[in-house]
């Protein structure tokens, strides 16, 4: 059962990366919908293409990204990871703005993105749009810092449509209310 066109989606990929490639690193690429799971999908098919093309990626999502950094700070391994997230040639932030997030957490977010502005693809996938991210960071100089850096060079994606998940309830129910063959 296909509730999605995976071609479709391999081949704006490709249409994304592909003039790109020689410049790779140099762009962030945001996609903002109000469809979680399409939003998702389309976030982790640009992450695989770019591994197809030989490129590395990183998936993470942002409301436990919070937990990983207390986590990291206490065992000593932050500076490490710091290190490895921005070696890494794009990072997917998936579900960017679901949830608060403590000073900690905005301090470290604005270090992931500074280490990576200008280098290397950062792929954020949002339900909230880029007008409310100021006050979902909290702290204005922060938002400010980290805003520039992400919406220097990027490409916008706004999807809209009905919810795979929606499509995919549909399709099951019609599978269960069909008299057996």
């Amino acid at each position: 059962m296909i509730l999605f066109d995976w071609c479709s989606i391999c081949s704006l990929a490709q249409v994304i990366y592909g003039p790109l490639s020689d410049r790779f690193g140099k762009y962030r690429v945001i996609t903002l919908c109000t469809l979680a799971s399409s939003l998702a999908c389309l976030g982790c098919a640009l992450a695989q293409h770019a591994c197809r093309r030989g490129y590395s990626a990183i998936y993470q999502r942002v409301p436990r990204l919070q937990e990983e950094l207390r986590i990291r700070h206490g065992s000593g391994t932050f500076g490490k990871w710091l290190i490895q997230l921005a070696r890494t040639d794009v990072l997917l932030l998936d579900d960017w703005g679901m949830g608060a997030i403590d000073s900690m957490t905005r301090s470290d977010l604005l270090e992931i993105i500074d280490d990576r502005a200008g280098n290397k693809a950062t792929i954020i996938t949002s339900q909230l749009p880029v007008e409310h991210w100021h006050a979902w960071v909290g702290d204005a100089t922060i938002a400010d810092a980290i805003l520039d850096r992400l919406l220097q060079h990027h490409h916008r994606f706004t999807l809209t449509g009905d919810s795979l998940r929606t499509e995919q309830a549909k399709t099951m129910k019609k599978e269960k209310n069909k008299p057996p063959s």
